[in-house]
């Protein structure tokens, strides 16, 4: 999915030039990569949340610099701590008939044999590094757990092939497992609905 952002080119000096942009609603950006050196622009800020919120982090996003159109990848954004705004959003140049390795979220879906069961699931794996030409990049990638049964335990090894992208991860990473509850687990359980028992002390 591409998604076209108009791009102003702006100037780097003096570094109050940008502080000016963020007063003004835009993002301070750059981009690079693809055999291109590196250009300073900005985009509305409006514009790039409403783009993000609606295609994700892992879309192309055809910047529209000066009447040349860039294909791009958001590379690496800063926000500021307390607010949020924008501070300054990085684009990476693509080729899109080459692979690039990006981030993407690892999702589980349903409720497994072994939960229902009694069993706790563990999960060791939130994200894996995804490899696909640029059109085909996931927003996240979603395994089904509603087969696992107490003891069993899911490795990158053990998903099927995806549908345009490759998972890069070593095969044998572990993304979750169904334990059984430990009895201490249980007892602290068993203790936290015990309501409190409050004495009073004796007259003397």
């Amino acid at each position: 999915m591409s998604v076209v952002l108009k791009a102003e080119e702006r100037a780097v000096r003096p570094r109050s030039i940008r502080k000016k942009l963020r007063e003004e609603g835009r993002v301070p950006s750059s981009v690079h990569g693809n055999k291109m050196g590196n250009i300073s622009f900005s985009v509305d800020a409006h514009e790039l949340d409403k783009a993000i919120r609606e295609n994700g982090l892992n879309a192309v996003y055809t910047l529209d610099l000066n009447g040349k159109k860039i294909s791009t990848l958001l590379h690496t954004y800063q926000l500021d701590t307390f607010s949020r705004a924008w501070i300054h959003a990085e684009f990476l140049a693509v080729d899109m008939n080459e692979e690039v390795e990006v981030e993407a979220e690892l999702t589980l879906v349903g409720t497994s044999k072994g939960v229902k069961a009694g069993g706790v699931l563990e999960q060791n794996l939130y994200a894996v590094m995804v490899s696909a030409t640029p059109d085909k990049l996931p927003e996240r990638v979603e395994v089904d757990i509603t087969e696992m049964a107490i003891g069993d335990a899911l490795v990158i090894g053990d998903l099927p092939a995806q549908d345009g992208f490759v998972i890069v991860n070593d095969s044998e990473e572990q993304i979750c497992a169904v334990t059984e509850v430990s009895a201490a687990e249980e007892e602290a359980t068993a203790t936290a609905g015990e309501p409190e028992v409050i004495t009073e002390k004796p007259a003397e």
